[in-house]
């Protein structure tokens, strides 16, 4: 289901945002619908990452309303689905809904194909507007970054944890950098590239490993 609204653009902060009472609610109601949950292949609580993206939508010039679809940008596709969208929708206001739904790529259970969700999310986001870009970049940018920590730590192993392998999930992550530079760029945008672009080195200098031709 996706709720539409006007499109729009994120604009320059002037101030400091302040964090109220909805902010508070809305990680605590993220804590409670993660609390079984964990990051990949790891015992890290899944409100760690909420949390990460929270922190890179804040402070690449989201406001409030943004943060708080941080937080619950994972909420409808792992907690939900369309129900759950709703009832964001009613806690926290139709504004951070439509950011959560732009975030989302699955509403049901099974999921589709990973190939096919990807895609689907790939062409969503050529019409999405510039408050669910910046949500969507601060969480793969997130993505990125912890992939790369980990690749430093346990190497090639790390794609089986991912259903796209190897070379499905940096075709996707390159991908999703080739959609958000159609637009105009940023200092997330550029983050999220130089990340990718690690992720992608690292990939060919182990494939060279492996080959031998680094012998």
């Amino acid at each position: 289901m996706k709720l539409k609204q006007p499109k729009g653009s994120v604009a320059k902060r002037k101030s400091a945002v302040k964090l109220g009472p909805r902010f508070r609610r809305a990680f605590l109601f993220a804590a409670d619908k993660h609390s079984a949950q964990t990051r990949k292949a790891s015992s890290v609580p899944y409100i760690a990452h909420l949390m990460g993206v929270a922190s890179l939508v804040l402070e690449f010039g989201g406001d409030e309303d943004m943060a708080i679809a941080a937080l619950l940008h994972d909420v409808v596709e792992d907690c939900g689905g369309v129900p759950m969208l709703k009832e964001v929708g009613r806690r926290f206001g139709p504004r951070v809904a439509k950011i959560v739904d732009g975030c989302t790529d699955s509403y049901t259970d099974p999921k589709p194909a990973w190939r096919e969700r990807k895609e689907t999310y790939l062409r969503h986001l050529k019409k999405a507007d510039g408050e669910t870009r910046l949500v969507s970049a601060a969480d793969k940018l997130n993505n990125v970054r912890s992939i790369l920590s980990d690749y430093r730590e346990v190497g090639e192993s790390i794609w089986a944890r991912f259903n796209g392998g190897r070379e499905g999930t940096l075709w996707y992550y390159r991908s999703l950098v080739e959609e958000f530079l159609q637009h105009k760029s940023n200092r997330l945008i550029r983050e999220l590239e130089l990340a990718v672009q690690e992720l992608e080195a690292n990939a060919r200098l182990a494939r060279s490993y492996s080959s031998g031709e680094m012998k």
